[in-house]
């Protein structure tokens, strides 16, 4: 059974930083391209940032210079660094893997508050 379970979100004052994680089970991800996603209340399902399966990263333009994907090809895991965050960047945040099937996890809530 495949799985994509996500951790690693929270609530953290602006200007703070989150690293939450995505781990695979029963699907390889260093052959797939794997992203994260975001949806705040209200909005449509926007693409945050992107890890091709050779290692090529793509991010929305709000968070560049300010999240970062990896993978752990070992730990079947992907992470996204967040830093400077912002109340805007408040969403559900969802892993995504790509290829023939199309994988997501159940998201993780991250909250941006003072």
């Amino acid at each position: 059974q495949v799985q994509l379970v996500e951790s690693g979100g929270g609530l953290v004052q602006p200007g703070g930083s989150l690293r939450p994680s995505c781990a695979a089970s029963g699907i390889a991800l260093s052959v797939r391209t794997t992203a994260w996603y975001r949806q705040a209340p209200g909005n449509q399902r926007e693409l945050v940032a992107e890890i091709t399966n050779g290692g090529v990263t793509n991010y929305a333009d709000s968070v560049k210079g300010r999240f970062t994907i990896s993978r752990d090809n070992a730990r079947h895991t992907v992470y996204l660094q967040m830093n400077g965050l912002k109340p805007k960047d408040t969403a559900v945040y969802s892993c995504y893997a790509g290829g023939v099937v199309k994988y997501w996890g159940q998201g993780t809530q991250v909250t941006v508050s003072s």
